[in-house]
């Protein structure tokens, strides 16, 4: 269980759209979140795009362009260091915001979380989810946070919005999947497990659930 934890969290951090995600029926808990510890930096606006047309480099179809051609080299990648390459690809990608200010509040929150400060880093992510509603990878971080702190609904929530804007998402769905597995939804956590790997088909911790998840259903006679 403890290998299993590890290389969630390690999926979930790392880096780190189309069909909406499928719908969770976990049972709402924890109440509002405390105050912070203490004041939080202030975070300059976002400074509007230049005018003009975006450059090849900063267009957001040519990045959704990059994005695809990664994600259709994962899906055909049969080797599984070749594969890890390439996600690392593409969590890249998913963690270019385009905004310097939401930079800096995911460089606080990823800070905070590696001196376990929780509670800070869910006040620079809710600023992120805040300023940057379509941007996948903060929702992401902060569904991770809420995860370890054992807010498995906060986090469930969080991940179905990654999930509406980048179904693909198999960080997300990895965190999906382990949560069903939490609250004994063993076909569910199987089904999420199974969307993992149809993006992600080398993802070796994914392959295990799969196979471990399958074989406790088959001993139920599901």
């Amino acid at each position: 269980m403890r290998r299993v934890f590890s290389c969630l969290v390690a999926v979930l951090l790392a880096g780190a759209s189309g069909a909406a995600a499928q719908q969770s029926v976990i049972p709402e808990v924890e109440g509002p979140l405390p105050p912070p510890a203490q004041p939080l930096p202030r975070v300059p606006e976002a400074a509007p795009p230049a005018a003009g047309p975006a450059t090849t480099e900063t267009s957001p179809e040519n990045a959704q362009g990059r994005l695809d051609k990664l994600f259709s080299d994962l899906k055909r990648e049969r080797n599984e260091r070749a594969a890890e390459r390439i996600a690392n690809f593409i969590r890249e990608e998913w963690s270019r915001s385009g905004s310097a200010s939401i930079d800096l509040l995911m460089q606080w929150s990823a800070k905070a979380v590696q001196e376990k400060k929780f509670d800070a880093a869910l006040d620079f992510l809710d600023q992120v989810t805040m300023l940057a509603p379509g941007f996948a990878e903060g929702w992401n971080r902060r569904a991770t946070v809420h995860y370890m702190m054992d807010s498995y609904a906060k986090s469930m929530s969080d991940i179905e919005h990654t999930l509406r804007l980048e179904p693909r998402h198999f960080g997300a769905l990895a965190g999906m999947a382990e949560i069903f597995r939490i609250y004994g939804r063993k076909q569910a956590a199987l089904d999420a497990y199974t969307r993992v790997l149809r993006v992600y088909p080398m993802l070796r911790s994914a392959q295990e659930q799969v196979g471990t998840l399958a074989d406790e259903l088959a001993g139920q006679g599901i």
